[in-house]
């Protein structure tokens, strides 16, 4: 699936009513979330059949709701079952906290599936033709629909960010890419001295977008509380906020896409640690740089890349990986202030690189294929092992991840 994102340039009245067809898609997750919850405590059940009939009751019921076109409205229910089904997947799996599904009060997006849309590609237009009467929107971007084709789309969502309102299409379409082979297998330790380290000892430096725009971030902050709540300018203050920090997750995103297809193109085989980030940013001490260093999307796109061109990734467990040594795998223990690797063997290293080492290892062993690290020598796989160049990409923004 490709998701190709582009502005949406109206006139102010169509985005009151864009907000207007939000609102009504979150009233109707919502019931069907309570229609859920209220079931559960009687002991009765309700799933997604149950779900997507009281939809249509909705529809009935409220005549302002049955202004958004039907297929949104069942959207709208399927999200409610999205959450629900997660909630009892992670039971199921125990995964803890299972995140019980919760009700909504700041959507963001109204999504459309086959129809209350009409795609005019050659003009970069859009015509939505539901009770709302949104009408013509312009789309603001680079990418060319008409290569794909109208029947290719399956979803069109609306969506409200602080700079502005996007149109998404989700297009279905097996995206690949030749890439020439390598021959070579990587490691990588991510961490927060550096954004990661490879097998080979080559660093690449944290951006730090969160830490650098923090003296900014507070700033606009205190402007946002010394406004009168309810007043237009605290609205103006509480926009340049959220501008800010929409700066820095694009930031974040464009970094970990352009790192993730560099490792891609340069290596065949790509091992990384499988982190529960989620678990990690509960030290409130390390919570907002673990954040920052943005690893899940750097995996993501990593795995994603992998897919495109036709590479393999493999996540292997990260316990250890930094105590033990890559020469003679004896435990050293150190704690997270000794960045030096010192073994009785006389192998001494950076820990980070000891680390990836230690990666790479375990990824190919994973794959049946260990293989050695000496210099200049292939593995077990005819994987090459030697450092990788690094390649200078061009970001391509919009291309969606998982």
């Amino acid at each position: 699936m490709l998701v190709l994102e582009y502005k949406a340039v109206g006139r102010p009245e169509q985005y009151r009513q864009i907000d207007e067809a939000i609102r009504t898609a979150q009233f109707v997750r919502n019931k069907c979330l309570r229609l859920w919850k209220d079931a559960k405590k009687g002991e009765g059940k309700v799933g997604r059949q149950e779900i997507s009939r009281y939809t249509t009751v909705l529809r009935r019921k409220f005549e302002w709701c049955n202004k958004l076109n039907s297929t949104a409205i069942q959207a709208a229910g399927d999200r409610a079952w999205a959450a629900i089904s997660r909630f009892y997947d992670n039971l199921k799996n125990g995964i803890k906290p299972a995140g019980y599904p919760r009700f909504k009060k700041n959507v963001r997006s109204v999504e459309y599936k086959h129809s209350g849309w009409e795609l005019d590609a050659a003009n970069k237009r859009i015509v939505f033709t539901d009770g709302f009467v949104i009408g013509t929107l312009k789309l603001k971007g680079s990418y060319d629909l008409a290569l794909y084709g109208v029947d290719r789309i399956k979803r069109v969502r609306l969506l409200r960010r602080a700079d502005g309102y996007y149109v998404q299409f989700a297009i279905k379409i097996n995206r690949s890419e030749n890439a020439e082979p390598t021959g070579r297998a990587v490691g990588l330790d991510v961490g927060l001295e550096s954004f990661y380290t490879d097998s080979e000892g080559h660093k690449v430096e944290n951006p730090r977008f969160l830490r650098k725009a923090e003296n900014r971030l507070r700033l606009l902050n205190r402007r946002v509380s010394r406004k009168k709540k309810g007043s237009s300018n605290r609205k103006k203050a509480r926009n340049c906020y959220a501008r800010k920090h929409l700066q820095v997750s694009r930031q974040r995103k464009a970094h970990a896409t352009e790192k993730a297809r560099d490792v891609m193109m340069s290596n065949d085989f790509v091992a990384y640690e499988d982190l529960r980030v989620s678990d990690m940013v509960k030290n409130r001490n390390l919570a907002k740089s673990i954040n920052d260093a943005s690893w899940y999307q750097f995996r993501c796109w990593l795995e994603y890349y992998g897919r495109v061109f036709g590479k393999v990734t493999v996540a292997v467990p990260p316990q250890y990986t930094s105590q033990t040594c890559s020469a003679c795998e004896r435990k050293v223990q150190k704690s997270l202030s000794t960045r030096t690797h010192v073994c009785r063997c006389g192998h001494v290293q950076d820990r980070d690189h000891n680390a990836a080492r230690n990666i790479l290892q375990k990824g190919l062993a994973t794959a049946g294929h260990a293989g050695s690290l000496a210099e200049n020598s292939e593995n077990a796989w005819g994987l090459d092992v030697r450092p990788a160049p690094q390649l200078a990409v061009k970001v391509e923004p919009g291309i969606p991840g998982l």
